[in-house]
């Protein structure tokens, strides 16, 4: 039985005592957010600390204080404390004031909510969620700056980290892999500011993409066609369109007796394949010393003999090298990159390349992006809330000294129906891609039918 479900089934006990007095937060947009209990959870919690020191102290602090025991101890101080407060309150105050002990306290809930995706703390008052692509103003608040830099120094411990005047930014991994970014007081003028990207344990399939209406079977059916055909594919798309998931879907594709190593800042990919190498940069230390990036590993990558090569996304240098092994044999690599379009997307990578430092002219630049890419998957996140695939361009070659690009599949919206929901359709343009001779080549069929509506 987990440690909740004892929280529920905890019998009360009945000495009557009084309950403190409310107090109540000022939230945003002056907004107030009461919590009556607020002393209570202040005394208990001074209470189990001490009383976990005291019990540390008296094992010689050789063994850890079990979570059954300071549960344990919650329960009973709520119990004689708070017993004239209600039944169904007294199982959550023990909730409230286990969470702020030995995990992540408001959060706690959020980051156990499913329907959750992205939870954003812009100071102690004022938390954002994210529900089916959608913002929402949550009730959750922490009880001041203080609280809420404790709950932050708790969740970068865990992973060997710090945050502090010396190092007010931080970007790190929790234990069940969602992602973390946060900065502090005094370049947050709000208070600490906390963005946590979910991690899903059970990574979206195809199939799951398919009935979210972010794809069409005939364009799913030829992007597996593209990866097992061993094209070399980027995702483009704003913050938050769905980048990574398209990419943990596409991996999803690749064979299993192949070779793939992946590289990210924080690992999210979640390959099922029997044969990974994950490999994850690393910040630099207080020191301002032993940065890993991610162009490091891309160049160690291409020592490790893969057959593919996944970077979770490109943002500087380390493009050139990425395009460089897409030229150099090791084809069916993928790797997202933040624009707009594919026509920004080919500007980009241009830019993202002269910041290697290397002097290469802009003709040889974009010879290097046609010759390495072979297709363009556009994501966004559109007006509803949801994600589509916008478009699946090809890039052609060069005609001059302008890139080439010519869409196989788009989308194209009719607006919204009566439920606020976006209405539009996934269509192709009719246009047969030039490397389904290296798909054939390869033993992966292709289907005229894809290419017609």
């Amino acid at each position: 039985m987990g440690l909740l479900e004892r929280i529920e089934n905890k019998k009360a006990v009945s000495p009557q005592n009084t309950v403190p007095e409310a107090q109540t937060f000022s939230g945003k947009g002056g907004a107030s957010y009461i919590d009556e209990y607020s002393d209570l959870k202040e005394k208990i919690h001074s209470d189990i600390i001490e009383l976990i020191n005291q019990d540390a102290y008296s094992r010689g602090k050789t063994e850890g204080v079990s979570e059954e025991y300071i549960l344990q101890s919650i329960e009973g101080l709520v119990d004689d404390n708070g017993s004239a407060i209600p039944r169904n309150e007294r199982i959550r105050l023990v909730r409230d004031i286990y969470n702020n002990v030995v995990g992540l306290g408001p959060l706690e809930p959020l980051l156990a909510d499913p329907e959750i995706t992205e939870i954003m703390v812009n100071g102690p008052y004022s938390v954002y969620v994210e529900r089916k692509g959608k913002l929402q103003l949550s009730s959750t608040v922490f009880k001041d700056n203080e609280h809420l830099l404790n709950v932050l120094s708790r969740i970068v411990s865990s992973v060997g980290r710090r945050v502090d005047e010396a190092s007010p930014m931080v970007d790190a991994r929790l234990a069940d892999g969602s992602r973390i970014n946060a900065i502090i007081p005094p370049l947050a003028l709000n208070g600490p500011t906390i963005t946590i990207r979910k991690f899903s344990k059970t990574p979206f399939t195809d199939t799951d993409l398919i009935r979210f209406g972010s794809v069409s079977p005939k364009m799913m059916s030829f992007l597996e066609a593209c990866v097992k055909g061993r094209t070399n594919i980027i995702v483009s798309g704003g913050t938050g369109s769905g980048k990574t998931t398209l990419l943990n879907v596409l991996s999803g594709y690749i064979p299993d007796n192949e070779r793939i190593v992946t590289i990210e800042d924080a690992a999210e990919i979640q390959l099922r394949q029997g044969h990974v190498v994950t490999l994850e940069s690393r910040p630099p230390n207080l020191e301002h010393a032993g940065q890993i990036t991610i162009r490091d590993l891309v160049r160690n990558a291409l020592r490790m003999r893969p057959d593919r090569i996944i970077v979770g996304e490109v943002r500087s240098g380390e493009t050139l090298d990425m395009l460089q092994a897409m030229n150099t044999g090791h084809d069916g690599s993928l790797t997202t990159a933040h624009a707009n379009t594919p026509r920004d997307l080919i500007s980009r990578l241009e830019t993202m390349v002269l910041m290697s430092g290397m002097e290469i002219p802009v003709k040889a630049i974009r010879e290097q992006v046609s010759s390495a890419l072979n297709i363009i998957v556009q994501q966004a996140r559109m007006r509803d809330g949801s994600r589509k695939i916008t478009n699946i361009t090809e890039v052609v070659g060069m005609e001059g000294d302008i890139v080439t690009l010519q869409d196989i599949f788009y989308y194209k919206s009719e607006g919204l129906d009566s439920s606020g929901r976006l209405k539009g359709a996934f269509l192709s343009t009719g246009i047969r891609p030039g490397f389904t001779e290296k798909l054939a080549e390869n033993g992966v069929p292709i289907k005229d039918e894809w290419f017609f509506n």
